[in-house]
């Protein structure tokens, strides 16, 4: 009974030590500000998650990071953090643009970006059209370079975030 007391007691000592943890808060940002060759006018176009105007994805320029992600990808989550730090340390050096693909609904996508801190545009596929372009399945991220043209395409999760900041360096040129 004692060991059992004491057990408990030292649980509940280390559980007070416990740091909280606050949700971090992402926003919802406008696509206005995502490097597009407006003069491209073909090819797969997507709306914003804000609801407004996106673009075409064949108009992308870079050095820029487009992640394909949905709401219900347990991996996407994952990797989350790992993109959320490199964004803070990325930006002026390299875009990070966010593709929402096969969604129940647009506020699905709005409501997951809002509660997993990110704070960079994302695209909306209301309809499956970047399929073709972009591929079946979650997560895939793109390196896009200057001149809009694929530098290097990632299938699945990133691991850490030394990993996202290695790519940009060898496929992007962009050092941190």
């Amino acid at each position: 009974m004692k060991r059992i007391a004491l057990l408990l007691s030292t649980l509940l000592l280390l559980s007070g030590c416990a740091k909280s943890v606050e949700p971090i808060a992402g926003k919802v940002i406008s696509c206005a500000e995502i490097n597009i060759d407006e003069s491209i006018t073909d090819g797969v176009q997507l709306g914003c998650l804000d609801g407004g105007e996106g673009g075409y994805l064949q108009g992308l320029r870079g050095p820029m990071i487009l992640n394909v992600w949905a709401s219900w990808c347990y991996e996407c989550g994952i990797e989350m953090p790992y993109l959320r730090s490199f964004y803070a340390k990325a930006q002026g050096k390299v875009a990070l643009v966010g593709v929402d693909v096969e969604e129940k609904n647009i506020e699905a996508g709005q409501k997951y970006v809002e509660s997993h801190g990110m704070t960079w545009p994302n695209f909306y596929d209301a309809d499956g059209g970047s399929r073709g372009y972009l591929g079946m399945g979650v997560p895939v991220t793109w390196f896009i370079a200057a001149d809009g043209s694929v530098a290097y395409k990632k299938i699945g999760g990133f691991k850490n975030e030394l990993e996202i900041i290695e790519l940009s360096a060898k496929y992007l040129d962009v050092s941190l």
